[in-house]
């Protein structure tokens, strides 16, 4: 039954990153035929922006190492998809194949960025800097994460002005858009109530941010509440709940695609994706995992 609740928005986007954030913390392989079907099929259960790759180096993340050739198949239907660049020869690996949109991937904590980026918290915004005036340049979008927003491993709660300090720094740079990651799940709804309307007293709008949940503590569906009580129109969701990340132990899977959209149809609110299709979709990529999906919905649904 669809019980829409007054005050929220009406229609809202998808930011589908489980062929990315989901495959990268992967032990084993997947090959890159299967990675090309798994974008395929997300794109054509209607799901309008989905991160296909990070061209990031090899050695941190292997299971990424096939970006330039997945991409390559991918051919025209990839240039409209974002790809990750943690940095400036990322960027040149996305220019040469002619995409459009990017992605870099900060941190609100100094701990998270010297394990991840292997810079201080200053000096992470000092490496972006000339990749998005670059990317600006040559007519890309670039979108910005930052990881930690709720909790740190390593620092413990993370204070909601230094959050923002570092989110503002990254639009600073040119970034269209803002993510905002609850890296190890252990965000509130209370606590995302709190954070947006940091940003919003800080002059960034809930347009330009979008919510990253994790379901650590099955916290992750309150959390999406809270963001649209808040104004935000943007989730990042992954198919079947893959994912977690390979810097933060603590991580895992990233809030299901399928549970979010089950969850908006239910308030009433537009996503523009067919459920049925992505069950199945989730469905085939456990399968090539050889696991079932962690999503409630994928479970109840597929079969």
């Amino acid at each position: 039954m669809v019980v829409p609740e007054p005050g929220l928005p009406t229609a809202v986007t998808i930011y589908e990153v489980g062929a990315r954030d989901g495959l990268q913390n992967e032990k084993a392989l997947v090959p890159v035929e299967v990675k090309e079907e798994f974008v395929r099929r997300l794109l054509a259960a209607g799901l309008p922006l989905v991160e296909a790759t990070s061209f990031v180096h090899p050695t941190w993340v292997p299971q990424l190492a096939d970006a330039a050739e997945l991409m390559t198949r991918l051919g025209e239907v990839g240039r409209d998809l974002p790809v990750l660049v943690p940095n400036e020869r990322g960027l040149d690996r996305a220019l040469e194949l002619g995409l459009r949109h990017v992605a870099i991937f900060g941190s609100a904590t100094e701990t998270f960025a010297r394990k991840n980026l292997n810079r201080s918290f200053d000096e992470q915004f000092a490496m972006f800097e000339p990749t998005v005036a670059r990317a600006r340049e040559a007519g890309l979008d670039v979108r910005a994460y930052v990881s930690m927003c709720f909790g740190d491993p390593w620092e413990g709660a993370v204070p909601v002005d230094q959050v923002v300090a570092a989110g503002v720094r990254l639009l600073d740079l040119g970034a269209s858009q803002l993510s905002l990651g609850d890296t190890i799940g252990v965000g509130t709804a209370g606590h995302v109530t709190a954070l947006v309307a940091a940003f919003t007293a800080a002059g960034v709008t809930p347009d330009r941010l979008a919510l990253h949940f994790h379901d650590t503590y099955g916290q992750a569906l309150s959390n999406v509440q809270a963001g649209l009580r808040a104004g935000v129109t943007t989730y990042d969701a992954s198919a079947g709940g893959l994912g977690g990340c390979p810097y933060a132990e603590s991580a895992t899977g990233n809030l299901a695609t399928e549970d979010l959209v089950w969850f908006l149809t239910g308030l009433g609110i537009e996503h523009g994706v067919d459920l049925t299709s992505l069950v199945a979709t989730s469905t085939w990529m456990a399968g090539h995992l050889g696991r079932p999906s962690p999503s409630a919905v994928v479970r109840a649904l597929g079969g």
